[in-house]
């Protein structure tokens, strides 16, 4: 019982004041009392009981809840990632397609081109030499014509000095015209088109020696320090050894020709930070990177740098800022199209006067075998 109704009880119990009748009647409602405390008290711990295990229950079911949200999270970056991981799969097998088909279409055209580009070169050269031979025949004898016969072979032979120069533009042209389709033949070989294990470094490090000897060995040569920096936490990488080589082979002449642009120029308007020409020594640097996100290969050059407004053009096919039957057009555009072919992209970093930094960046191999 209650304490404070215990000491009412008593109390009732014990008071000579009331009649029996009324003690009676205040114990029973003492009692009653005690009674519906007991029954309130006996409600309120259940209902204390019935919170706690509600309250355990539900903290049970937020961290159940909790889980499964995580791991919906979790299916959900794995399903973002497959995906990713198939469309660029998708995008680099739709360039892979896109260069067979088009190396068979450039093989069928340039081999069309070819034969009648043979002949227009072949009987060009042929008709200037025999221009030259012409023209010192009639050397050799006007001395035995009359002055009015001597000043007709003197038309005539301006006549065909002008046929030869004609000759000589056309043989020039049909040369670039020449080197083109050997272009477009060499890129529509392609190579085996299967990634194989391959040493990144002593790959990058191999071809650009070859260019710089090839360089060297040149009609122009310049002097290029050359700065190996690799990484040398790139073990093999999956590459189609073929087809990269000839990223680097195109990003490495590029870069010589560039540096030898920059050596030889007569104007030093525009290299004012370098204070004349003599001060200035072409360098090439090579830099590998092992990235949580790929490797990246980096080819910069100190040379003249490329003209902001002109930026965008230079992978696009048949653009060359070389002048003559130097340039096809097509280096960049096919080493473009080799990189994108192996899941990567090709970015440049140029400031004029200063040189440029062709980056190439690769995915991880995981995403590519």
């Amino acid at each position: 019982m209650n304490q404070q109704l215990k000491i009412i009880l008593d109390f009732i119990q014990q008071s000579e004041n009331l009649s029996e009748e009324e003690r009676t009647s205040l114990i029973k409602a003492t009692k009653d009392v005690e009674k519906a405390l007991t029954i309130s008290e006996f409600k309120l711990e259940r209902t204390e009981k019935v919170k706690r295990t509600t309250a355990i229950l539900l903290e049970e079911t937020i961290e159940e809840l909790e889980q499964k949200r995580k791991a919906i999270e979790e299916t959900n970056t794995a399903l973002q990632q497959s995906l990713e991981d198939l469309k660029a799969t998708q995008s680099q097998l739709i360039q892979q397609e896109k260069l067979a088909s088009l190396g068979q279409l450039t093989a069928g055209i340039a081999h069309e081109i070819k034969n009648p580009l043979n002949f227009v070169n072949n009987f060009s050269e042929l008709s200037v030499e025999l221009i030259e031979e012409t023209k010192d025949e009639l050397s050799s004898i006007s001395d035995q014509l009359s002055a009015e016969d001597r000043e007709k072979v003197e038309e005539a032979v301006e006549i065909l000095h002008d046929i030869e120069m004609n000759l000589r533009k056309i043989h020039e042209h049909g040369s670039r015209a020449d080197s083109i389709v050997k272009s477009m033949l060499e890129h529509s070989r392609g190579g085996t088109g299967k990634l194989e294990a391959t040493d990144l470094n002593a790959l990058v490090k191999e071809y650009v020696n070859l260019c710089f000897h090839g360089m060297r060995a040149s009609k122009n040569p310049i002097n290029v320090d050359l700065q190996f920096e690799p990484d040398e936490n790139i073990g093999e990488v999956p590459l189609i050894a073929e087809d990269f080589s000839r990223v680097i082979v195109n990003l490495s002449n590029n870069a010589f020709d560039a540096m030898r642009e920059k050596a030889n120029c007569k104007d030093l308007q525009g290299f004012e930070n370098l204070g004349g020409l003599d001060a200035y020594h072409p360098k090439l640097t090579i830099r590998t990177h092992q990235q949580n996100s790929g490797i990246s290969v980096e080819i910069e050059d100190n040379g003249p740098g490329i003209p902001e407004e002109i930026k965008d053009k230079i992978m696009q096919p048949f653009f060359t800022t070389k002048k003559g039957i130097e340039g096809t057009g097509l280096g960049l555009s096919i080493t473009n199209d080799i990189v994108k072919a192996h899941g990567g992209q090709l970015d440049i970093k140029t400031e004029k006067g200063n040189g440029s930094v062709f980056v190439i960046s690769l995915p991880n191999s995981e995403s590519r075998i």
